[in-house]
């Protein structure tokens, strides 16, 4: 299948896909006589593979980790699960990072009564040291 093709398969676009294959998650496909690029299925499932990942927050390195094992078809359960709960602990902290955010941007807003007048709450916070 042509490049357009595999983008619409598994669902993006066509850039996402060279970029993919730029930085080495997907391999460079076999040519066809006309010199197009030939995907096969199991490109398509390893983009998917990179897609889904993507969605669940993992990196590119850390995809790129999870790849090498699933090439070497030498992973264990266990492999997987330490990574994946090493993404966990830091997808919880980033949520405890954005909930402390939340919380003093709900307080900075709180102090801002809204009137017509220069002064701002919310710019005397931004400007503070």
């Amino acid at each position: 299948m042509l490049r357009g093709e595999l983008a619409k398969r598994a669902g993006c676009n066509i850039e996402t896909v060279r970029y993919y294959e730029k930085i080495g998650l997907l391999p460079t496909p076999p040519r066809t006589a006309g010199g197009y690029r030939d995907y096969a299925r199991a490109h398509q499932q390893r983009l998917r593979f990179v897609l889904r990942a993507r969605d669940l927050g993992f990196g590119i390195e850390e995809i790129r980790s999870l790849l090498k094992l699933v090439d070497r078809q030498a992973y264990t359960c266990a492999e997987v699960r330490g990574m994946t709960l090493a993404h966990l602990d830091a997808v919880r902290l980033k949520i405890a990072d954005l909930k402390q955010l939340e919380r003093t941007l709900a307080k900075t807003v709180a102090a801002c009564n809204g009137r017509t007048v220069p002064d701002c709450p919310v710019i005397d916070a931004l400007a503070s040291d």
